[in-house]
């Protein structure tokens, strides 16, 4: 069974992508294995000389990489993801690489219609750095739009096609997980490649 990441985009104690990666932990546990990680704890990025994590940023670090995969749920603000998610992905790009050629899934959860749909285009640039380079599931989006009133008291989404919807892509990303795996040929350039990358030197 895969084991994956369900990375909560958001530093916010009351967090609707919170409650759509705990239905998805719950809802296919049949299928997959998903610890929830939260990034409230991680520090300001720095860029400290020494390249050395904080302990927080260096625990989800270990995580990702020993993970099949990961799923991150991002909300919107002001058309962008939040800036505690940048600040995590800034941390992991810093002289750790654990998303090089990893198999991410994106969702998103928002108060209002658009479902986080800019911000989800957003976190694809952001994970296509060449510091990141993450393998992104590609022709996807689940945008859980008025997402406060999505959920019932236990924690199920409550229409029926959004569950139906999100079963379809959860089933292709495990299909890409699979696929993802058998591509790993120029696995160590790419992490070679972003290791040394630096934008100093552009």
């Amino acid at each position: 069974m895969n084991k994956f990441i369900g990375l909560v985009g958001t530093n916010s104690d009351h967090s609707t992508n919170r409650k759509l990666l705990q239905f998805m932990q719950k809802h296919f546990s049949d299928k997959a294995q998903i610890e929830l990680v939260e990034i409230r704890d991680v520090p300001m990025f720095n860029k400290p000389e020494n390249k050395k994590l904080p302990a927080s940023a260096q625990e989800i670090a270990d995580k990702i990489s020993e993970a099949d995969g990961v799923i991150i749920s991002t909300p919107e603000y002001d058309h962008a993801v939040p800036a505690s998610l940048m600040n995590v992905l800034n941390w992991l790009s810093y002289g750790v690489f654990p998303f090089v050629d990893k198999p991410v899934m994106i969702t998103g959860a928002s108060y209002g219609t658009l479902g986080s749909s800019r911000a989800q285009a957003h976190l694809r640039q952001i994970l296509d750095a060449p510091e990141l380079k993450a393998r992104i599931m590609p022709s996807s989006e689940f945008l859980l739009s008025h997402s406060l009133q999505a959920f019932d008291e236990a924690g199920n989404l409550v229409d029926e096609q959004q569950v139906e919807t999100l079963e379809g892509l959860f089933d292709d990303f495990l299909t890409f997980v699979s696929i993802t795996n058998q591509l790993n040929h120029a696995h160590s350039i790419n992490r070679e490649i972003a290791e040394n990358f630096s934008w100093e030197s552009i």
